[in-house]
């Protein structure tokens, strides 16, 4: 069922107006992340007609834009990616666990999104492998599945990235399964102090490559080096914070989280309230209240939202999910066997790496007819900016749908 209101709907009625005030200060991808959410099922994309094969009932359907920043496109996208990682997943505890920049450094990563965003990854990721290594610890080659999100619950810029960690991994030399303790994977501390020393060394040696970082506005002065230093220095004392949830209840509650996480855009359609004269209503979460007030409502002028949700566009060909340690890239499948076989269980058949989750909804995915339950076929496609033809006066339809 259609939402109320949704972000598009704030798009096409402010967004002209936004795109003239702020004309020249706006990116080009942030351009195409407001064009391609405005035309998302619409005619401009084009689409086709359906009929139902029974009662003749007809309907139209446009074409999704398919861009990563539009809530209408997300659901089955993350559908699709987690058909294709349900294999991966393996038969123990998994924990998540979240790495959040501090607000001196958030700053500075909104003007270098590419760079920062990416020095965030590579430094939660490598403190992750490093500690789990560490004999003290855990002593295991770990796999993780990292997501950045760049949002908090009001839209305000809060870069972070979850992690989605089993519980253990393989030993050094590859002889044996070594698992975590059921409900603690790595300190939290040891893992924020090395996460800080690991992105500020890293971020004052982006800052001495000429030309790597940016600075803007009010903290242009941070491009001389001596205030960038004193900027850092307070946040070398305080600790950065590591959170670290206690294992989910199994492989599918692994896959129902993932689903949650991996494709969401800053603010979600289901939490728009209204739109009118006074701006737009959503429902956050304020983390300072608990239980149920913990849900409030916030209203924020249409150029203001619009404002937030561009905050979070991100650069072109920026991957935002991302395999590390025993899940990535080329060894991936190699680590995987390993790690089935020596926790003593099968490999998924090919059959089943086939087969699709009950929830999986493949792109040609048509609902059944909303009268008689029958199959839905094409009868007509329709190009960009075409509008479809109305059924023949003879035909047996019994209802409509309109765009």
């Amino acid at each position: 069922m259609r939402a109320s209101i949704e972000v598009a709907d704030i798009f096409r009625t402010a967004g002209p107006a936004y795109r003239a005030a702020h004309a020249g200060h706006l990116t080009l991808q942030q351009l195409k992340v407001m064009s391609a959410i405005e035309h998302c099922r619409t005619a401009a994309l084009g689409g086709h007609v359906e009929a139902c094969e029974d009662c003749g009932h007809w309907r139209i359907a446009y074409n999704s834009c398919r861009n990563r920043h539009c809530p209408k496109c997300q659901g089955a996208a993350a559908r699709t990616w987690l058909a294709e990682r349900e294999a991966d997943l393996l038969p123990v505890g998994y924990f998540h666990v979240v790495f959040t920049l501090p607000a001196e450094v958030a700053d500075i990563a909104f003007h270098n999104k590419a760079a920062v965003y990416d020095l965030l990854f590579k430094a939660a990721s490598e403190t992750m492998l490093t500690i789990a290594a560490d004999p003290k610890h855990l002593g295991a080659r770990i796999g993780i599945t990292a997501v950045l999100h760049t949002w908090g619950s009001a839209m305000t810029h809060h870069p972070h990235v979850h992690m989605i960690v089993p519980g253990g991994g393989i030993s050094p030399d590859g002889s044996r399964w070594i698992s975590s303790r059921p409900a603690f994977l790595l300190p939290v501390r040891v893992l924020g102090k090395l996460f800080r020393r690991l992105f500020l060394s890293r971020l004052v040696a982006l800052h001495d490559d000429a030309g790597r970082l940016a600075f803007f506005g009010a903290i242009a002065h941070l491009a001389e080096r001596r205030a960038f230093l004193r900027h850092l220095s307070p946040i070398r004392k305080k600790r950065w914070v590591v959170y670290a949830k206690a294992p989910f209840a199994g492989p599918e509650a692994v896959l129902a989280y993932l689903s949650r996480y991996t494709h969401r855009v800053a603010v979600s359609n289901s939490r728009l309230i209204r739109l009118d004269e006074s701006g737009v209503t959503f429902r956050y979460k304020d983390y300072r209240r608990e239980g149920a007030d913990r849900q409030q409502l916030m209203t924020l002028a249409a150029d203001e939202f619009i404002r937030r949700f561009l905050l979070h566009v991100l650069p072109r060909g920026f991957h935002r999910i991302r395999h590390c340690g025993l899940l990535a890239g080329s060894a991936r499948k190699a680590s995987l066997a390993l790690a089935r076989e020596l926790l003593n269980v099968a490999a998924p058949s090919d059959d089943d790496t086939m087969d699709e989750p009950d929830n999986f909804e493949p792109d040609n995915f048509r609902p059944p007819c909303p009268c008689c339950g029958g199959r839905m076929i094409v009868i007509e496609v329709f190009e960009r900016w075409r509008q479809p033809r109305g059924p023949p006066h003879d035909s047996p339809s019994t209802g409509r749908s309109t765009p």
